[in-house]
């Protein structure tokens, strides 16, 4: 017979997946500010091995319009600034022999309104994740009722999912104002 507690624990931690995959992914988007996570996604070689920039250099935020990276092997400086310019980022490293500076330009207002587009976009993917994980919950509720679970136990399970799920969408829509705000900050 199914247990009903770690069946909503499953669920549970599957839309906490959710929720901390839109942190994550939001945290990678330009706001403005000088932001190390915009680096994240980017890769170089070292030694034969493609790795993370924070890897092979320290990366700073020396003040609200600079990223700083002093990479600790000087052979790394062209191939971290190649990586930055073939990368999504659109920032032109620029080098002075001992630190590579990302000025972070400022965003026009319709590049703010682009970024509130993506990141309601990422917001709405993660909801649905969110209630893709209810739904699975519910259908495997239902298919106890077939094994002989009760059907008092089966309803009070599905209101505690449905609590869980309107706990977790609201978290997104919290998540995603304070990012909103923070874009369309000037």
């Amino acid at each position: 017979m199914l247990d009903v507690k770690k069946c909503l624990n499953d669920c549970e931690e599957k839309m906490d997946m959710s929720v901390l995959h839109l942190e994550e992914t939001l945290a990678q988007i330009r706001a403005g500010k000088a932001n190390v996570h915009i680096l994240d996604d980017i890769r170089v070689n070292s030694y034969g091995s493609m790795v993370p920039i924070n890897n092979v250099a320290a990366i700073t935020t020396p003040d609200a319009r600079t990223i700083a990276i002093k990479p600790w092997d000087k052979q790394m400086f062209r191939v971290i600034e190649k990586a930055i310019i073939d990368s999504t980022v659109g920032i032109m490293p620029e080098n002075n022999g001992e630190v590579i500076r990302l000025g972070i330009p400022p965003l026009t207002e319709d590049r703010r309104k682009q970024l509130t587009k993506q990141c309601s976009k990422e917001a709405e993917e993660a909801k649905v994740a969110i209630r893709n994980a209810r739904r699975d919950g519910i259908d495997k509720l239902k298919k106890a009722i077939k094994e002989g679970l009760s059907e008092d136990v089966e309803k009070d399970a599905e209101n505690d999912l449905q609590k869980i799920h309107d706990k977790k969408v609201k978290l997104i829509e919290e998540i995603l104002t304070a990012k909103n705000k923070e874009i369309m900050t000037v």
